[in-house]
């Protein structure tokens, strides 16, 4: 059975980049293999420096999980801090990876061009994140564009790995849906807590409205037509809308005499539909206060049984047992 294997940061309120771009492709990935589902809690130590936050984070996230379709019974899904051997198996990776491929990360200079602290585990970043995939020798990771290049930093250590103590880990293989690779923050960068222009998943009626009339357009007056190409609204419409809906709003853009607000209220009608029926699920799950810790509990079992087993092959390739 194919094991396909992502992990969500709990580092803030999950938005609806995190939505498109994993939770979503996730829960459809269900029926196609053996899905890992994490909630890399230690990568978030990386940005959140407040322990009640990252425990609040890290169960919120959980709940959102969940409301969006992903089903215990049918994958593996758990916290990254509870199976220690993600930890263990970084420090083994973090022996054979060349410091220069790690200087060579995009995510890491931007992070720090922004302001981040140039933290040694900013920079080790990647390595844990490959010790996350390899430790399940995961077949497939659904990446965005931004994080294809730390997938292939993870397959540039297995072949160091390997090289060093033959065939030990397997080799993993990046998934990129194009269709939403990247999905546009409220001022027309790519979607991201950290650049603080995101729309949350389960955001109240009227703070999501005032959020997506907050999107960033240019000062075009009503009247005058409008260019839909590489605009944020229309691009974000696309992902809740339809085909012939899509392109009755392109049409309106280039045909003029409507403003930038109309088509912000169609955008807000569109997601806060789409969200309904998860945001009743959310509420459900919200009535059971254990439930979500038993999930995340049992999970981690699973999980740990397969750890356990990569484990005891890498510690005896490289002489700790």
């Amino acid at each position: 059975m194919t094991r396909i294997l992502t992990g969500i940061q709990p580092s803030g309120t999950l938005h609806i980049g995190n939505y498109f771009g994993a939770i979503r492709p996730l829960v459809d990935m269900q029926s196609r293999g053996q899905v890992f589902a994490i909630l890399v809690d230690l990568h978030a130590l990386t940005t959140v420096r407040d322990g009640e936050t990252l425990r609040r984070y890290s169960v919120d996230a959980a709940v959102d999980f969940l409301a969006c379709g992903l089903d215990p019974d049918r994958c593996i899904f758990f916290r990254q801090s509870d199976v220690p051997e993600h930890a263990e198996l970084m420090w083994i990776l973090s022996c054979v990876t060349p410091v220069g491929l790690l200087e060579r990360a995009h995510a890491y200079k931007d992070k720090v061009a922004r302001g981040l602290p140039a933290s040694a585990g900013l920079f080790t970043y990647p390595v844990l994140q490959a010790a996350d995939i390899l430790l399940y020798d995961a077949d497939v990771v659904p990446v965005g564009k931004d994080q294809k290049q730390h997938l292939e930093i993870a397959r540039d250590v297995v072949v160091k790995m390997n090289e060093a103590y033959g065939e030990v880990l397997k080799l993993p293989e990046p998934e990129i849906s194009e269709d939403v690779a990247t999905i546009p923050g409220l001022d027309g960068q790519k979607m991201s807590k950290s650049y603080g222009n995101t729309i949350d998943l389960f955001m109240p009626e009227k703070a999501l409205r005032k959020r997506v009339m907050g999107i960033v357009t240019d000062s075009t007056p009503l009247e005058a037509p409008k260019d839909p190409e590489g605009s944020t609204v229309v691009e974000l419409y696309r992902l809740f809308a339809g085909p012939a809906e899509v392109d009755a709003m392109r049409e309106s853009f280039r045909a003029g005499g409507v403003g930038y607000g109309h088509f912000k209220q169609q955008l807000f009608e569109a997601i806060w539909e789409h969200f309904a029926p998860m945001r009743a699920r959310r509420e459900q799950i919200l009535s059971d206060p254990g439930y979500v810790e038993d999930v995340l509990r049992s999970g981690a079992e699973r999980a740990r049984e397969i750890a356990s087993g990569t484990m005891a092959r890498v510690r005896r390739a490289v002489g700790l047992r």
